[in-house]
């Protein structure tokens, strides 16, 4: 059982939901009245065009309908009605790797969305439901292009500006985009990088829909225009009015489409609506960050994944909060960047991935001691369970003992948060996502739909519907259907079903157990590869590990294990270290477990938004060639680095 920390006395008293009894009165109201929970949200929240007939339509279940006959605008939702209390406070504070910043208030933002709005109506000709897709460093015109998009009505599809040209194209074509907003490119690591080239590359075949492309000059380097397609948002944006009429949306049209990888098959296109979705943004900026009215809020993730459409755009803006976004790595120049950065900006409540966290604490455990980090009140995590020795640094060194780590589970089809602590409320233990948030349901069940007891792993479902939840993949419903609703039943009917295996431990609380599909099935047991990885590193020289399986003559699959080591010098320390692992792991797990092989390694291969690929890792296991894309990782290097390595 682990240690729980309580929340603060000061930071309670002053939370929106400032204790346990609150949150569960919260939930019982849901389970009581679940139309009636929404439907007071969706109206303290959201200042309609036109209210709502019907708060949720589950007759062509599970194509769920919210606030049927509502319309709105999300953009008006995220800027126009704040200009009367608003309008000169800062919107985003912007800064660049190489020390440019610019700070935009709600005023000057409103402007800039209209202008960019107008140039796709009237340049363009972008209407109401047309795609575009935006491929796009981290700067503050990528927010610009989605509100503007949102302002006419046009679905955006925001593709991460790392991605390679073959992927960009599949997502060009899926959605059928008629324009694609991107920059001619940024800087990472103090050196120009490139997208424009990019863009030529992935439109230079079957993509005929795409009509115009639209470029933000970021970094001045040479790049091809073609003639009559290309056009510079610098030089003409200024001609363009900046007022705009915003477009009236029905609550279920789409706001944007964003695409998972792609690992294997195409990729989907997760379709989202626009009342249920700025809904939950808004709802989890307030209640999980409990962000109030002059707080400055960062989310460093890129707003190429849902975290930065959640939480770096449309959360903070919905709620009329002041939102950081940033462009380069965080160790550039040094690791002390974000350290400074939140000292610098004084910054509130700061949403980062494990890691990230990782990271800064191999490369610079002692760094954060030189900066001023009193002003945050709120740390969180996103994107994967975070191991126990990361969360404490985390919670110790840059929370000072005194700032809660909101542990998020969610997904891009869940839209927003779905478990979390609640930062005045809940007590909070390393290494769960806790409890689901008031008017979700969030079980725990077998293959049989029943609910499993504590410590005993399952299936994690929401058996009843959100308002911000996937809506649809784009062209392919039958592939939706199949995708979340094809594999658990409860009372005899589909529920959505994460993807994600759970369990409740001793104290009721929610542990993610990984993937289900990251299982490694040794001599018939199923053993998952989060599991076996939150164990490694809990070692005190363990920086980082990835573990997945190879095949094994006589077990089926055994189990291989990457470990980045903390300053490890000779091959007698790592001898004894491997010793020292299995008997950890012969330990927590049992001798099933044990690891049939341990290599050392510099790193591991990530995507440029922290991601590891185990696809990859996989594949150097079992002596595959590598036929992944390598060319979008953090470092492409560090794959031949740990092949060479590699001997069997």
């Amino acid at each position: 059982m682990s240690q729980l920390f309580e929340p603060s006395r000061a930071l309670s008293k002053e939370a929106r939901i400032k204790n346990m009894c609150e949150y569960k009165e919260l939930c019982i109201q849901a389970d009581e009245d679940f139309e009636g929970y929404w439907d007071k949200l969706a109206r303290e929240k959201i200042e309609w065009f036109k209210p709502y007939d019907r708060v949720l339509n589950e007759d062509n279940a599970p194509f769920y309908k919210w606030f049927e006959g509502g319309k709105l605008n999300v953009t008006h939702q995220c800027l126009g009605r704040h200009l009367k209390s608003r309008k000169n406070k800062a919107a985003i504070i912007w800064e660049g790797e190489d020390g440019k910043r610019r700070i935009i208030t709600y005023l000057q933002l409103f402007y800039r969305v209209n202008r960019l709005a107008n140039l796709m109506r009237n340049q363009f000709g972008i209407k109401k439901g047309d795609r575009v897709v935006l491929y796009m460093p981290m700067i503050p015109e990528a927010a610009f292009a989605m509100l503007a998009c949102a302002k006419i009505g046009a679905i955006h599809s925001v593709v991460f500006g790392g991605f390679s040209a073959e992927a960009l194209r599949d997502r060009v074509q899926d959605a059928e985009a008629k324009l694609v907003i991107t920059a001619d490119g940024a800087f990472r690591r103090g050196k120009p990088y490139m997208l424009k080239p990019v863009v030529d590359e992935a439109l230079s075949v079957g993509c005929e829909c795409c009509e115009k492309v639209l470029i933000v000059q970021r970094n001045f380097e040479d790049i091809e225009y073609v003639p009559g397609r290309d056009y510079v948002y610098n030089e003409i944006i200024m001609n363009e009015s900046q007022y705009c009429e915003p477009e009236w949306m029905d609550s279920e049209d789409p706001l944007f489409l964003l695409y998972t990888s792609g690992s294997t098959g195409k990729p989907k296109g997760v379709q989202h609506s626009s009342a249920g979705y700025i809904l939950w943004a808004q709802y989890t900026m307030e209640h999980v960050f409990d962000v109030k009215e002059n707080d400055t809020f960062w989310c460093t993730a890129d707003v190429g994944w849902i975290t930065g459409h959640t939480y770096i755009v449309y959360g903070p803006l919905a709620m009329g909060a002041t939102t950081i976004m940033y462009e380069g790595v965080p160790t550039f120049p040094d690791v002390g960047r974000w350290w400074s950065m939140i000292e610098e900006h004084r910054v509130n409540q700061f949403y980062t991935a494990p890691t990230a966290i990782r990271l800064l604490h191999k490369e610079g455990a002692d760094a954060p001691s030189r900066y001023d980090l009193s002003s945050l009140k709120v740390l969180g995590t996103v994107g994967e369970p975070i191991n126990p020795d990361a969360w404490m640094w985390y919670y110790e060194q840059i929370g000072g003992g005194n700032c809660p780590i909101v542990d998020t589970w969610w997904q891009t089809e869940t839209g927003g948060h779905m478990i979390t602590p609640l930062p005045g409320a809940t007590p909070i233990k390393p290494g769960s996502a806790t409890f689901p948030l008031p008017g979700i349901k969030a079980e725990i069940i077998d293959e049989h739909g029943n609910p499993t007891p504590r410590g005993e792993k399952g299936f994690l479902c929401i058996t009843k519907p959100w308002p911000s939840m996937i809506r649809d993949i784009w062209g392919d419903s039958d592939r939706f259907v199949k995708s979340y609703f094809g594999d658990c039943k409860k009372d005899g009917k589909p529920v959505y079903f994460s993807g994600d295996g759970a369990m409740y431990d001793d104290d009721g609380y929610i542990i993610i157990t990984g993937r289900t599909d990251d299982v490694i099935n040794v001599s018939g047991h199923r053993i998952g590869t989060a599991e076996i990885e939150a164990v490694l590193g809990n070692h005190e020289n363990v920086a980082e590990v990835a573990v997945v399986g190879r095949p094994d003559p006589i077990k089926g699959e055994g189990i291989f294990a990457y470990i980045v080591i903390k300053g490890m010098d000779s091959m007698s320390e790592e001898v004894y270290m491997i010793q020292e692992l299995n008997k950890l792991i012969m330990k927590e797990i049992g001798n099933i477990a044990k690891l049939d092989a341990i290599r050392f390694v510099p790193g591991l291969p990530k995507t440029r938004s922290g991601k590891i690929m185990r696809r990859i890792l996989r594949s150097i296991a079992k002596k595959e060639p590598i036929t992944q894309d390598i060319s979008t990782l953090e470092d492409p290097s560090i794959v031949e680095k740990i092949q060479n390595l590699i001997e069997f």
